[in-house]
């Protein structure tokens, strides 16, 4: 099969298998999403959820949050790890959102990537899933899941996100994000991936590689 034909089928089958493929973190707002998605770096979206079901009912905004101290915002979030890192950086972008934007999230990519503790994946994931902008946040599931696959051939987050946006139609851009991120977390597994009910497997070059 010509690999141009094999990714083709790899996404459609995606598309098939997760029809309702969505974001896993709860947020009402483009604001909730970008806090939300710091939180999430080396953390379970489940944990981050726990977590953000108490902090944002009390401190869902910018004015809100950027009132809080350090001390103050750490009980908040202390389960979801690194949160003395993470707490610097959402009271910093906190006050840098109400002192140049007005109090809105921006919906540019290279302006939410200049934010502290705002990096290219979270970036991606708020202008997609935020603003609806076509976009591929790589996350681990992603990166696994998609060279596994053979959708991208990289060693490295940067170019495996090139390669995605070479090999996948610009209008599934986001929706393929959380199709990788399923498949990642039901099927692909990054110790034990269950090759033998995969629905990919005959098109998959992980598995073809121990043939």
């Amino acid at each position: 099969m010509q690999e141009n034909a094999r990714i083709q089928e790899i996404l459609r089958i995606l598309k098939q298998t997760y029809p309702d493929a969505k974001p896993a973190l709860e947020f009402q707002n483009p604001f909730e999403l970008l806090i939300a998605t710091m939180l999430s770096a080396q953390c379970t979206d489940k944990q981050v959820n726990r977590c953000t079901r108490v902090l944002f009912p009390l401190y869902g905004t910018p004015e809100k949050m950027a009132a809080l101290t350090e001390e103050e915002l750490a009980p908040y979030i202390k389960s979801c790890g690194f949160f003395n890192t993470k707490g610097r950086n959402i009271l910093k972008t906190s006050r840098i959102l109400l002192e140049e934007y007005g109090g809105e999230v921006p919906t540019d990519r290279d302006v939410l990537t200049k934010l502290p503790g705002v990096g290219r994946k979270t970036a991606n994931v708020v202008v997609s899933n935020a603003f609806g902008t076509p976009a591929i946040a790589v996350d681990t599931h992603v990166f696994r899941v998609s060279n596994r696959l053979g959708l991208a051939k990289a060693k490295d987050v940067e170019k495996t996100e090139e390669q995605l946006m070479q090999n996948i139609p610009q209008k599934d851009w986001s929706d393929a994000h959380h199709w990788l991120i399923y498949h990642g977390r039901q099927v692909c597994d990054a110790r034990k991936p269950k090759c033998g009910s995969c629905p990919l497997r005959e098109y998959c070059l992980y598995e073809k590689k121990d043939e």
